[in-house]
């Protein structure tokens, strides 16, 4: 494992404490660590060492999935530097620098950084502009690494933008664009099911699929989030980004190996070729809405025409789902919280039971807050009578006592601490899928609203419900 040191750029801030530091703290209680590890977090807040540990361990307590161990506790924090910095300010960077060699030496990490911006995207270039004037990126036999939270650009000219500044400071190989879903630990079961099991390969195409439903719903509004959810709605949000990585991974073909590359190479051709595309079929596919609460929200306008969910019908224009709808829909405000995704099966051609009521075939790959996959089928009931019935084979990873599967971003600094980026988006990935977004976002522009149209606590507004009807199909809500 690669010795290095961590660097927070967002030290205080929420992300590192509801995740990035609950991650280090279980993975060191696992024995994951690189034994020459340091962090360093920077923030603006004028806070003793002291002050910020006291800090962290709170948050440990309060979001970790192991319970507290002081012995863990003590292990981590002699790891744990804060330094406050303006870094907007390039004369701070030396001593930055200066402060690097020093911790480097101490613990061993052999000159070995990874930057993580855990701050607003508008500072991702200045950062990473300073740093490269600092020669803080330079590698001469070392790494030196950049982790990089979504979202990745807020179109497809600034994300361009933002690609040249870090790639120009780090280079491809050395940029880590997180998008923590893929992280999660079904989605990277997701491959397993498919590859590893001659049951659903050969049936993995238009023949034998009758269509995929994706849904990734939410309870909750907004929050306190209002000044940045302003500026992305559900499309930049949740669909650019999560939902798109999920669909190239059920939709992609088999990659010829386990290497990064490849597995990325595929997916990238399945952004590639994602429809609608056109203005008419944008209209007639893709439907928006604004739940009835959203303009009271803190920093929201009283006027606002941010959606809030969107429901999209998507076709991949490849020989192995042609025709093949894929429905997607993301919101805030639902009936409940949940990411699922279900491949439903076609009805046999020639049924011999065509007299009893029988359900297609399903597989259901939940990956939050159940993690785990279960299979429909059909079966005779048990009596004297022909009756068919759906009956499951259920599998949830994280339904019995013991099993604790780890966070996306303990999984997603392990990879990116060794170097291994299958889990990171490569630049092509995002730009593949701006561009399809981008071209759904102009097509909005002129159009009006009438927003907010659905109630809070709903499954979005009706239209979402028409958009499948008119396929003769209903979303698949799995409380029913």
């Amino acid at each position: 494992m690669n010795n290095n040191t961590f660097v927070i750029f967002g030290g205080t801030g929420d992300l590192t404490q509801r995740k990035l530091m609950p991650a280090l703290y279980n993975l060191i209680k696992e024995g994951s660590l690189p034994k020459g590890f340091a962090v360093v977090s920077i923030g603006r807040r004028d806070l003793t060492r002291e002050a910020y540990l006291d800090q962290i361990q709170t948050s440990i307590k309060t979001f970790s999935r192991y319970p507290f161990e002081e012995k863990i506790w003590d292990e981590l924090k002699n790891l744990i530097y804060y330094k406050q910095m303006d870094f907007t300010n390039f004369a701070e960077y030396e001593k930055l620098k200066e402060f690097l060699d020093f911790v480097d030496i101490k613990h061993h990490t052999k000159g070995n950084h990874i930057y993580y911006l855990a701050v607003a995207p508008e500072f991702f270039d200045v950062i990473v502009d300073n740093l490269a004037k600092a020669n803080l990126n330079a590698q001469n036999g070392k790494f030196s690494r950049v982790m990089i939270e979504k979202p990745f650009g807020r179109n497809l000219q600034s994300a361009i933008y933002l690609n040249q500044k870090i790639i120009q400071a780090f280079g491809e190989e050395n940029t880590y664009r997180i998008d923590h879903y893929l992280g999660k630990e079904m989605l990277q079961n997701i491959m397993v099911i498919r590859f590893a099991n001659s049951l659903f390969e050969p049936v993995w195409n238009k023949d034998y699929i009758e269509q995929v439903q994706i849904t990734s719903s939410e309870t909750i509004g907004i929050g306190t989030r209002g000044s940045y959810y302003e500026n992305a709605g559900a499309i930049r949000d949740m669909v650019q980004s999560h939902l798109l990585q999920l669909l190239s991974l059920i939709a992609m073909e088999r990659p010829k190996d386990l290497s990064p590359n490849s597995v990325r190479d595929e997916k990238v051709k399945v952004l590639q070729k994602l429809k609608p595309t056109s203005k008419a079929e944008i209209k007639k596919n893709i439907v928006r809405g604004q739940y009835k609460s959203y303009r009271s929200e803190p920093n929201v306008s009283t006027t606002s025409t941010t959606e809030t969910f969107v429901a999209l019908k998507l076709e991949v224009d490849t020989p192995r789902w042609k025709n093949v709808p894929f429905y997607i829909r993301t919101g805030k405000k639902l009936p409940r919280k949940a990411i699922e995704i279900i491949i439903q099966f076609k009805q046999p051609e020639k049924m011999l039971y065509d007299n009893l009521t029988s359900i297609p075939n399903m597989l259901i790959i939940k990956v939050q807050p159940q993690e785990g996959v279960f299979f429909v089928f059909n079966a005779k009931k048990p009596g004297t009578k022909n009756t068919i019935i759906p009956v499951q084979m259920d599998f949830c990873q994280n339904c019995d006592v013991g099993i604790n599967t780890p966070e996306a971003y303990e999984r997603l600094l392990l990879d990116a601490f060794n170097g291994d980026s299958t889990l990171f988006a490569r630049w092509d990935e995002v730009l593949y899928s701006w561009k399809f977004i981008d071209a759904i976002i102009e097509s909005w522009q002129d159009d009006e609203v009438n927003f907010p149209n659905y109630e809070d606590g709903t499954y979005g507004p009706i239209e979402a419900n028409e958009l499948l009807a008119k396929d003769g199909k209903e979303w698949i809500n799995l409380e029913d």
